[in-house]
C-alpha cells in the first residue's frame, strides 16, 4: 500500500503534468515551488519530488535561476517518433499473437465506425483514431510495454503542433489502419509489426514536411496552421492524431 506521502506526491506530479500538457504552463515558463505549494495546498517537498520526476521524464529543466517548462526541439521529434514507432511495432506484433475475440471485434468496429466520418467529423475520427492505437496496445498485454507507450505518448501529446493533412492523406492513413487490421485478425506477427511502424513513420513524415514548411519556429509548441497551397481541402489537427 502506498503511504500517505506518496500519494501527495503523485497528485503533486499529475496535477503539474497536465497542466503542461493542456498548455496551461507553456515552454519556458518559470515554475516557482512557492507558488505550487499555496495553489495546490501541500508542503515543499512533495513539489520538489514532483518537479524532479518531471524532470526525468522530459517534461521540466533547472538551471541556475531554477525551474521553467522545458520546451520540445525540432530534433526532439525524431526521438518522440523513434520511441513511438518502437512501442507501437513491438504491441501490434504480440497483439497478433495475442488477439482475443474482443479485442478483434473492438478493433474492427473502431475501423469501421471511422470510414463514415474520415473527411466529415474530423473530431470523431481523432478519437477512433486514438481509441484504435490504445486499443492495440492493450491488446499486446503487456503492463511495461503500456507503461512506456504512456509516457511516450505523454511526451507526443506535449510537443503540442498543430499540422496539416489534406484528404488524400487522411485516406491514406486510414488505409494503413484498414491494412493493420487484416494482419492483426490473420495472426501475422512479423506484418503487423512492419505495418505499425511504417505507419507511425508515414506521420512523423508528414508533420516534419508541416514544421520545415513554417518560418521562425523556435519550438514545436505553438506552431500554427498554414494556409493550403493548393486547391485540395486541409485540415489542421494536434499530433495524437494518427
Amino acid at each position: 500500500m502506498k503511504s500517505s506521502s506518496n500519494l501527495i506526491s503523485g497528485g503533486v506530479i499529475a496535477k503539474i503534468r497536465n497542466m503542461i500538457l493542456r498548455a496551461e504552463l507553456k515552454p519556458g515558463h518559470r515554475l516557482i515551488e512557492d507558488a505550487f505549494t499555496k495553489e495546490l495546498g501541500v508542503g515543499r517537498t512533495p513539489v520538489r519530488e514532483a518537479l524532479l520526476l518531471l524532470q526525468g521524464e522530459g517534461f521540466v529543466a533547472r538551471d541556475q535561476r531554477g525551474w521553467e517548462v522545458r520546451g520540445l526541439k525540432g530534433r526532439d521529434l525524431k526521438a518522440v517518433f523513434e520511441a513511438r514507432a518502437a512501442i507501437e511495432s513491438e504491441c501490434a506484433c504480440l497483439a497478433a499473437r495475442k488477439l482475443t475475440p474482443k479485442a478483434r471485434s473492438t478493433l474492427t468496429r473502431l475501423v469501421q465506425r471511422m470510414e463514415p466520418v474520415l473527411l466529415g467529423d474530423r473530431t470523431e475520427l481523432h478519437r477512433l483514431n486514438d481509441t484504435f492505437h490504445l486499443s492495440i496496445v492493450q491488446a499486446a498485454d503487456s503492463e511495461l510495454l503500456s507503461q512506456f507507450y504512456e509516457r511516450t505518448m505523454a511526451h507526443y501529446w506535449a510537443l503540442g503542433a498543430t499540422i496539416i493533412i489534406n484528404d488524400e492523406q487522411a485516406k491514406r492513413a486510414h488505409q494503413q489502419h484498414r491494412d493493420l487490421l487484416e494482419v492483426l485478425l490473420n495472426g501475422n506477427e512479423e506484418e503487423a509489426g512492419r505495418l505499425s511502424r511504417a505507419h507511425v513513420q508515414s506521420t512523423q513524415d508528414i508533420m516534419e514536411a508541416f514544421i520545415q514548411a513554417v518560418e521562425h519556429f523556435d519550438t514545436i509548441s505553438g506552431i500554427s496552421s498554414m494556409e493550403a497551397q493548393r486547391g485540395d481541402r486541409w485540415h489542421g489537427f494536434g499530433p495524437e492524431s494518427y
